[in-house]
């Protein structure tokens, strides 16, 4: 099969209602580095993938359509180390971020941290609980 020749993500795209407004949290809210910025998208690099934001709407010959109505279009998840899930979680109450749940150990073996940027995607920071901190 050609897709088993699939080995990794290479970028992410988010549909946005509102581009300027998303690239102001992407950047000075998250801190990632714009790579490419033009009038069709802005691309940031968050490690080995891109974070893309582009418009939504009619788009290459199709129309992306709306989001429902209070629902997130997608999840997105950072891994960072243990005890930096407490500092991010920090710096976003100072940056009056939208936090759904702090920073709590799962049973599933992560630490996890929950809020949403502007347009109501559902953003998790998380670390990988390894039996040091169990």
């Amino acid at each position: 099969m050609a897709l088993s020749a699939i080995r990794n993500l290479d970028y992410v795209i988010l549909l946005c209602d509102d581009v300027q407004r998303m690239k102001g949290f992407y950047q000075d809210g998250m801190g990632f580095r714009i790579e490419e910025d033009n009038p069709h998208w802005v691309k940031f690099r968050v490690g080995s993938c891109a974070l893309t934001l582009r418009p939504r709407g009619p788009w290459l010959g199709w129309e992306d359509g709306p989001v429902p109505k209070d629902s997130a279009a997608v999840q997105l998840a950072f891994c960072v180390g243990y005890d930096e899930v407490d500092n991010c979680h920090a710096e976003l109450i100072e940056k009056n971020v939208d936090v759904i749940e702090g920073p709590k150990d799962q049973h599933f073996g992560h630490r996890t941290l929950f809020f949403r940027d502007p347009e109501g995607n559902v953003l998790e920071i998380y670390a990988e609980i390894d039996s040091a901190q169990s």
